[in-house]
């Protein structure tokens, strides 16, 4: 039975861009998306891990099934819609190793996601023994209205039975109408969240500031019952904000980066799999420093298990 559950979307990535002879670029063909990122190193942890999302009956999603299957990942929470096919994006890196998405996802399954009693009923029953869910805003913004409200109907009634929920909110603005609609459904499911993995600069973004960034973001959350607050700050210390005390955890620096795709995913695994293990939130940190470290020197959102391991072990 999985520890936890990752719920969202993983879709075929395009990554990279070796030239071709007629002035193109040829991109590596993969599979990525923030809670699928999330949920693989998770794995590769040694954390029980299972997908809940929507795939296709086609060539890619066979593909996706096998993959996860490989790592050791739990599919029977997956349903297959027959006709359908996964999204689609490709990363344009610039020299930096900073980022651009451009997305093709408009039909993808895992849009339906919530949008069945059938199911709900099912999930509930298949997640009835698992520790915690993990899910993103992008997985909120992607369900849309109905789902997002089955969502919290279904993460009410896991947590009576005692489930845990932990949530980045992941805040891409061309998924949602406004901000306001954004701002509305963070802050639901966030009163139902008990570990928040959230990162400074996407809450600026979806709140704005007025100077203190830091403090608005302790006072936005703190009648939210919300027992562990993270805050991701990129190479600036992590901030932990637990019984309204804050603890910093330094981010040891990195000099070869060459792409900082799922750099915060992968962040949250390190410190989901160190949580789930009974670790301390400053021991978790460490840990997610680790592994985004690693991430960011490689293309892609996900990288070859046996490198992210060896590295791993080299840290």
């Amino acid at each position: 039975m999985a520890q936890i559950a990752c719920i969202g979307e993983v879709m075929i990535e395009l990554a990279g861009a070796e030239p071709t002879a007629d002035g193109g670029e040829r991109k590596a063909l993969g599979y990525a998306g923030d809670t699928y990122n999330t949920l693989v190193t998770l794995a590769r942890l040694g954390t029980r891990s299972a997908y809940v999302t929507r795939l296709g009956d086609d060539h890619y999603s066979d593909a996706i099934i096998e993959r996860l299957g490989n790592e050791g990942i739990g599919t029977d929470t997956i349903v297959r819609q027959e006709g359908k096919v996964p999204g689609l994006y490709m990363i344009h890196n610039s020299p930096d190793g900073e980022r651009e998405f451009f997305y093709w996802r408009d039909r993808a399954p895992a849009r339906d996601l919530f949008h069945s009693d059938d199911e709900m009923s099912t999930l509930a029953e298949q997640l009835a023994d698992t520790d915690m869910v993990y899910l993103s805003g992008i997985t909120l913004a992607i369900i849309g209205e109905t789902g997002r409200q089955n969502l919290l109907s279904f993460l009410r009634r896991y947590k009576e039975r005692g489930g845990k929920v932990a949530f980045d909110s992941n805040y891409r603005p061309r998924l949602w109408d406004n901000p306001q609609q954004a701002q509305q459904a963070n802050s639901e499911l966030l009163a139902l969240t008990d570990l928040a993995l959230l990162t400074l600069d996407d809450e600026e973004l979806l709140w704005g500031t007025d100077g203190d960034a830091i403090a608005e973001v302790q006072a936005r959350y703190q009648d939210c019952n919300i027992s562990e607050l993270v805050l991701k700050r990129g190479a600036e210390d992590v901030i932990i904000i637990k019984g309204g005390e804050q603890e910093r955890v330094a981010v040891p620096k990195v000099t070869d980066i060459v792409d900082t795709t799922a750099a915060g995913d992968t962040f949250n695994a390190g410190y989901l799999a160190a949580h789930l293990a009974g670790k301390s939130p400053a021991e978790a940190a460490t840990q997610a420093n680790r592994c985004a470290g690693i991430i960011i020197r490689h293309r892609g959102g996900v990288i070859d298990k046996q490198v992210f391991l060896n590295e791993l072990a080299s840290r």
